[in-house]
């Protein structure tokens, strides 16, 4: 009962998306299955800590990542959050909890010579070829996210201005400008998706014309740049750090970027910024008087 009012709390009057309240229905079901199952209650309401950290210690012994299990708890304490606004609880148990530990690892943007490598090689002759040059060529161009990629409707591109709708996190929309060899390609996969008769109102869609799904995406962008990087990780996300990270290397302002990305504060935007630390050493070397070396 709590957990269906929580998640439609969520969805009507907290906007988020319907991707990321799914995520916290899956995690809330996790924890309750977990209290059935550990002890013989299906009541996620009165639970101490105790119980949490149960779950937790169940999770790491899962090898469960700590990213992962940070966000699951999350979930918990904002469901949480919500019975005390609601007045069902007065203590939150996680309100003291310190979340694990994570190990950063750098994530290494695409080479600008490796995007264009991509693209050059992929095929125009036919659908699939055109629709995975256009998700690569707009994931680079736009810097968007996978989901909202997905959620990409033909009616949100505005060809008169040369730009799409995005509808990112929490439903807020934000307007991107599109390039014009990207409007090439889609004006060449748009004609073929039309002339293979797969109507549908989203950008996106497969062989049968059913809207594309995350998995898609990862594989269309894996299996093009591991032939062509020897990145560790090549995934949608790596194409959006890439375009944060060119941007920021040819001179945009940290708020610009800020806008185009999506991002609600300029802390999640400064992320990208550690690539250029070592072109800002390159330049302080040698524009500072002191480090100049006397003829």
């Amino acid at each position: 009962m709590y957990i269906e009012s929580f998640l439609e709390y969520l969805l009507l009057e907290r906007n988020y998306s319907k991707h990321t309240v799914k995520a916290y229905k899956t995690d809330l079901n996790a924890f309750q299955i977990f209290c059935v199952e550990s002890f013989e209650s299906d009541d996620v309401v009165e639970v101490d800590y105790n119980v949490v950290r149960s779950w937790i210690v169940s999770l790491v012994e899962q090898r469960v990542a700590n990213r992962s299990i940070n966000r699951k708890i999350s979930s918990l304490k904002t469901f949480y959050k919500y019975l005390q606004e609601i007045d069902r609880i007065s203590v939150n148990p996680l309100a003291k909890h310190k979340s694990l530990k994570i190990k950063k690892e750098p994530q290494i943007p695409f080479s600008f010579q490796e995007v264009e490598k991509v693209l050059k090689e992929l095929s125009e002759g036919d659908f699939e070829s055109l629709r995975d040059k256009l998700i690569i060529d707009l994931l680079f161009s736009t810097g968007m996210r996978r989901i909202e990629l997905i959620q990409l409707k033909e009616s949100d591109i505005d060809l008169s201005l040369n730009t799409a709708k995005v509808l990112g996190k929490r439903n807020k929309e934000r307007i991107v400008p599109l390039l014009p060899d990207t409007l090439r390609i889609m004006n060449l996969y748009k004609n073929e998706k039309s002339n293979l008769g797969l109507n549908n109102d989203y950008l996106f869609v497969t062989a049968k014309g059913n809207k594309i799904y995350e998995t898609l995406v990862y594989r269309i962008i894996n299996s093009y740049f591991s032939k062509v990087s020897a990145k560790v990780k090549c995934s949608p996300h790596i194409l959006r750090h890439t375009f944060a990270t060119e941007l920021l290397n040819k001179g945009a302002d940290l708020n610009s970027v800020k806008e185009l990305l999506g991002h609600s504060s300029l802390a999640s935007t400064q992320v990208y910024t550690h690539n250029n630390l070592e072109q800002l050493k390159q330049v302080f070397n040698k524009a500072h008087p002191r480090s100049l070396k006397k003829d």
